[in-house]
C-alpha cells in the first residue's frame, strides 16, 4: 500500500519509487509548493536549504538520481541528462499529485529547471533560475576563468587561497567520490565573495559539503551540452533570475543574458554575494523570491 500524496508532503525525508529507482526529498515549510534542485550535479542537497523561503513556501528539496540517498542510474556515472532528470522530476510531481508547482534550479539545476521549463510550462506557476547559464562548454568555461582570475586578485595574500585555487583546478579531472568531496572543500571559498572573512559561519558548510561524480555523458557517451539561448524566447513561464554579483560559476553575465532572452522575467543582483547568496545575503535573497512569488494584488 502506498502512501497518500498528503503524507508525502508532511515535513520530512521521504523515498518514493519512480520508473523502478528509488527518489529521495526532503520537505520543509508551509505554503504553495516549490521544488528545489541542487547544483554540482551530484552535490548534496542541504547546501541549498534556504529556511527563509520556509516561512512561505512548502520547500520540496530533490536529491537528484545518482546523488545521496537517490538511487544511481543502471549507466552511471553517465546518463544523467537534463531530459532524464526532468523525467524524475515531472514522475515525482505526478506522484506528489501536484499539476502545478514553482521550480527553483541552482546552479547545474538551473540548467535542469530551465530545460522542465521549455518542456512542461503546464506544470509550473514560477520559475526561478539562480545562479544559471543559458550555455556550457568553452564560452562558458572561458568567462568562468576570467572571474576566478577576479577572484584571485581580490583575495591576494590571503593564506587560504592557493589550496582553493588547487581545488579548483584538479575537481574537473576527479572521478572518484571521495577526491570530489575532497576538491569541493577545498575550493569552496572561490564560490564566496567574502569566504574568509566570515569563515565562522561558513565553516561547517565546508565541513559536510559532499559530492558523488556524475559525468558530464549521456548513456551513449555523448557530452549532454547546455544551449538554450534559441529557445528561452518562448518561454511564457514566469521567471526570476537571481545571481550574484561575485559568482564566478554562473556569474552576472550569464544573468543578464538570461534576463534578456525570457521575455518580462525580472532580475535580482546579489551585489554581496557569490554563487550562495541564500547563505551570503539571506534577507536579499528571501524577499527577492517572496516578491516573485507573491505579487502585489492588481
Amino acid at each position: 500500500m502506498t502512501n497518500p500524496p498528503s503524507d508525502l508532503l508532511s515535513p520530512g525525508a521521504h523515498d518514493v519509487l519512480l520508473d523502478g529507482l528509488t527518489q529521495r526529498y526532503h520537505v520543509y515549510g508551509s505554503g504553495p509548493v516549490c521544488l528545489a534542485v541542487p547544483g554540482g550535479p551530484g552535490v548534496t542537497w542541504d547546501y541549498l536549504r534556504a529556511p527563509g523561503l520556509e516561512e512561505f513556501l512548502t520547500m520540496v528539496y530533490v536529491e537528484p538520481l545518482g546523488t545521496g540517498g537517490s538511487q544511481r542510474l543502471p549507466s552511471h556515472p553517465d546518463g544523467y541528462t537534463r531530459e532524464r532528470c526532468t523525467r524524475s522530476l515531472t514522475g515525482l510531481l505526478d506522484r506528489l499529485a501536484l499539476p502545478r508547482v514553482f521550480l527553483l534550479g541552482h546552479s547545474h539545476g538551473g540548467f535542469v529547471a530551465q530545460y522542465f521549463a521549455l518542456h512542461h510550462p503546464d506544470r509550473l506557476h514560477g520559475l526561478v533560475l539562480y545562479e544559471s547559464a543559458p550555455v556550457t562548454g568553452a564560452e562558458h568555461i572561458a568567462e568562468a576563468g576570467a572571474r576566478v582570475e577576479e577572484f584571485a586578485s581580490r583575495n591576494e595574500g590571503r593564506p587560504g587561497l592557493p589550496s582553493a585555487l588547487a581545488g579548483l583546478r584538479t575537481v574537473g579531472s576527479l572521478t572518484d567520490d571521495e577526491e570530489i568531496t575532497s576538491a569541493l572543500r577545498a575550493l569552496l571559498p572561490v564560490y564566496f565573495a567574502h569566504y574568509w572573512d566570515r569563515e565562522d559561519e561558513f565553516r561547517a558548510l565546508r565541513a559536510r559539503v559532499a559530492c558523488s561524480y556524475i559525468s558530464p555523458l549521456d548513456e551513449n557517451g555523448e557530452p549532454d551540452v547546455v544551449d538554450d539561448r534559441e529557445h528561452l524566447a518562448s518561454l511564457a513561464v514566469p521567471t526570476l533570475v537571481l545571481v550574484g554579483r561575485h559568482d564566478v560559476v554562473c556569474g552576472p553575465r550569464w544573468a543578464e543574458e538570461l534576463h534578456a532572452l525570457v521575455p518580462h522575467s525580472r532580475l535580482t543582483v546579489l551585489e554581496d554575494s557569490g554563487h550562495f547568496g541564500h547563505l551570503e545575503q539571506p534577507e536579499v535573497f528571501t524577499a527577492a523570491v517572496r516578491a516573485f512569488v507573491r505579487p502585489p494584488a492588481a
